[in-house]
């Protein structure tokens, strides 16, 4: 899919499809991160995904339901097998159990490691995105002042424009969040 997008001819000034060319190039970076994303994974943690998205799996499930199914009948009904292998309370069942479930739970915190670090990376760029934008909206207003103030128009009736044209202070607005948080909603003041 990459490679159809990279290839594909511009068509931004044939038909004014300007939008749909951002979105491609928008969709053809995404995709990238995604398959660089993808290729710097360990085959361990690739192995541990793979497990990880089976077990989540219906088939998964009725695998082992029947699998159970099976060992209680096999083991119960006489007829069978005069004497059980494993009879009732099905202690080896319990310890093959025990064991899967060991490995399965660290085949899935394997995989939900790797998940999360690929959401703080996406996280970081967003923030990192958010700042750079928040960056090119003040400078935005801060020209567009300038163009009002050679065009005589007066921007004195809106107390905000005042506000919005100075830089965020990241720190600051980062400390009146965790005050707010940490303040109960009933101690708030109105």
């Amino acid at each position: 899919m990459i490679e159809i997008l990279e290839n594909r001819p511009s068509t931004a000034h044939k038909n004014g499809s300007l939008p749909n060319d951002v979105a491609a190039n928008n969709v053809l970076h995404v995709a990238r991160m995604e398959h660089d994303a993808s290729t710097h994974v360990s085959f361990g943690e690739r192995v541990a995904a793979l497990i990880a998205a089976f077990c989540g799996s219906m088939v998964f499930v009725w695998i082992h339901l029947a699998w159970f199914a099976c060992w209680t009948i096999y083991n119960t009904v006489p007829w069978f097998a005069e004497t059980p292998p494993d009879p009732f309370p099905f202690s080896f069942l319990t310890l093959v159990v025990s064991l899967e479930a060991i490995f399965l739970s660290a085949f899935i915190l394997i995989s939900q490691g790797q998940e999360a670090r690929l959401a703080d990376r996406r996280s970081h760029l967003d923030l990192q995105i958010n700042m750079l934008a928040e960056q090119e909206s003040t400078k935005t207003l801060h020209l567009l002042r300038r163009v009002c103030e050679k065009l005589g128009i007066d921007l004195d009736d809106d107390p905000e424009i005042d506000e919005l044209e100075q830089a965020t202070r990241h720190e600051t607005v980062i400390d009146l969040i965790e005050r707010k948080i940490e303040t109960p909603p009933e101690s708030r003041p109105s």
